[in-house]
């Protein structure tokens, strides 16, 4: 039996012959460009699935000598936070025809550089970079060169990079002006590092608001630990070592308030019916916590959508300086802090 003969390959030249359009405009329908009109790109569309047309990226990044991914690293990916930011970046680069490449790196630097080398083989168009404590500029200039645009996301890493932060400074004085109003003036800071520049900022947010109602700053009640449940699980014994404790805390994020609120149920105390939490982030646990938890929305599946934005404007425009980006912030009270104190209680 003679085998059918093998039907050849459907080119954009065939494409461009049955819609009567130039190889240009079928090649922008393709790359989902906002420069061909909707009449125009659903009869390319209708056409390239009549004639089962495929299109081959790989073939087409080479003769553009551009590629259509773009890297994605994280800190942290068992922060629900990072996984919400990541799911954003993953949307925003998918509706503009681009793919992510995900690397987590567990806050170690040595595993960030490897995870960095390693997405760099792929040779993406650009880089989303969360960097893990202790990242050092140098190290990340010599890897990446000057031919990879980058932007980071929320800790300060140098001027040689676009730049999204969230308010930090703003959303920790946010939460500790709320519990002052509630009658706290013992108000602990739990959670995080001091390396970190986003917890710095937190920090600075809540002396901040304890300075301008008059408050004493105690050492004391600034706590440090990673920034995960587990382990503000186990430091919450440190808020108690003197007396007098404190009636509240503003906690660096939502993974350490809940956390903290563990904790404290552990020491037979409860979250907002004793002692004020209060986190940051607003991760989608938050809000369906027992007690919920008042926090600071950041939004971070917006954050990761813009954070995706900015990476593709930089693609787009590759010659302006760096550009710093504050994302907003706000208070959204819940249960969580809603303490009553009793006189000498506060």
């Amino acid at each position: 039996m003679t085998a059918p003969a093998a039907r050849p390959r459907v080119t954009l030249a065939d494409i461009a012959t049955a819609c009567d359009l130039s190889r240009a405009t079928i090649s922008l329908v393709l790359r989902g460009s906002p420069l061909v009109n909707a009449e125009t790109r659903a009869r390319v569309e209708a056409e390239l699935k009549r004639q089962g047309y495929v299109y081959h990226r790989g073939a087409a990044n080479l003769r553009r000598k551009v590629s259509s991914a773009v890297a994605l690293v994280i800190n942290d990916l068992s922060n629900p936070f990072f996984a919400e930011f990541a799911a954003g970046v993953d949307e925003a680069l998918a509706d503009a025809g681009y793919v992510t490449l995900l690397g987590s790196t567990g806050e170690s630097v040595e595993r960030q550089q490897a995870v960095l080398a390693s997405l760099l083989e792929h040779d993406p168009a650009g880089v989303i970079l969360s960097p893990a404590e202790g990242s050092d500029a140098a190290r990340l200039r010599t890897l990446l060169g000057t031919r990879t645009p980058m932007l980071v996301f929320n800790r300060e890493l140098g001027q040689d990079w676009d730049f999204l932060s969230l308010d930090n400074v703003r959303g920790a004085r946010l939460a500790t002006e709320h519990l002052i109003a509630q009658g706290h003036r013992r108000i602990a800071f739990f959670g995080g590092h001091q390396d970190s520049s986003s917890c710095r900022q937190r920090r600075e947010g809540y002396r901040a608001a304890l300075a301008a109602a008059g408050i004493a700053l105690e050492p004391q009640w600034q706590i440090e630990c990673a920034p995960t449940r587990l382990e503000a699980a186990g430091q919450t014994a440190a808020l108690f070592v003197r007396d007098p404790a404190p009636t509240a805390a503003v906690c660096y994020n939502d993974a350490v308030a809940l956390g903290l609120m563990a904790g404290l149920s552990s020491r037979g105390r409860r979250a907002g019916h004793d002692f004020a939490v209060t986190g940051f982030d607003d991760i989608p646990e938050a809000s369906v916590s027992a007690p919920p938890l008042t926090t600071i929305a950041v939004d971070p599946r917006a954050r990761g959508r813009q954070a995706a934005e900015l990476i593709l404007r930089r693609l787009h425009d590759p010659s302006t300086s760096p550009i710093a980006t504050v994302a907003p912030a706000r208070l959204l009270v819940r249960a969580s802090s809603l303490v009553v104190l009793s006189g000498d209680a506060a």
